[in-house]
């Protein structure tokens, strides 16, 4: 896998913009000042570097050392402090109650039974009290093909978070279609769904 995502990075550009994800930096009301963040699967850093400007305590994962490389060239022009880890997910140590706040933006690169898996870690590494906040493709983008895996099994649908996240209050959750522009890869009309969720006391 980590060549895979070695090869997509491997590129002047960033592939994925600069900018946060938009509904990333529409949560800003619900972040805090030195929260510490997981941004996961970070890649080139766009959103683990918005994160940090927002005063957050941010650690950046992702498997790809030349996504790393472009995210702290990034982090340096921006002048932020982020703490990155170059690690595989599925094989990472999550920790248990370790987070205020985990941000899963575009992380549909997992089988359903690791999806399972990467979904229960999130949930034991958030601190109780902590929000989840995740973005992903549902279905539909499969008639878009503007950006995201081209596999239906990694897609998800509202009832399918609604399921994984029954044991967390689920603040925001909502199916909706709308352009976006985020770099060469996510980039014209896409059908999407938002979630924010917290973890209970």
């Amino acid at each position: 896998m980590r060549e895979v995502w070695d090869s997509h990075y491997d590129s002047e550009s960033y592939i994925f913009g600069t900018e946060p994800n938009v509904f990333l930096a529409a949560q800003k009301p619900l972040l805090k000042a030195c929260q510490h963040v997981l941004a996961v699967a970070d890649g080139e850093g766009r959103n683990g570097v918005w994160l940090a400007q927002q005063g957050l305590d941010v650690l950046s994962v992702d498997i790809s050392p030349i996504g790393q490389a472009k995210a702290k060239k990034l982090a340096a022009e921006k002048a932020v402090d982020i703490q990155f880890e170059e690690a595989n997910l599925l094989s990472w140590d999550w920790g248990k109650a370790r987070f205020d706040v985990i941000v899963a933006i575009f992380i549909q690169f997992v089988s359903q039974e690791d999806r399972t898996k990467m979904f229960q870690h999130i949930k034991q590494a958030l601190k109780p009290g902590g929000l989840l906040i995740l973005q992903g493709y549902t279905p539909k983008q499969l008639e878009y093909k503007t950006g995201g895996p081209g596999q239906v099994e990694n897609l998800y649908t509202p009832k399918m978070l609604q399921d994984y996240f029954a044991d967390m209050e689920i603040l925001h959750l909502q199916e909706h279609e709308e352009f976006i522009a985020e770099g060469t890869k996510h980039h014209g009309m896409s059908a999407l769904v938002d979630m924010v969720a917290r973890k209970l006391a």
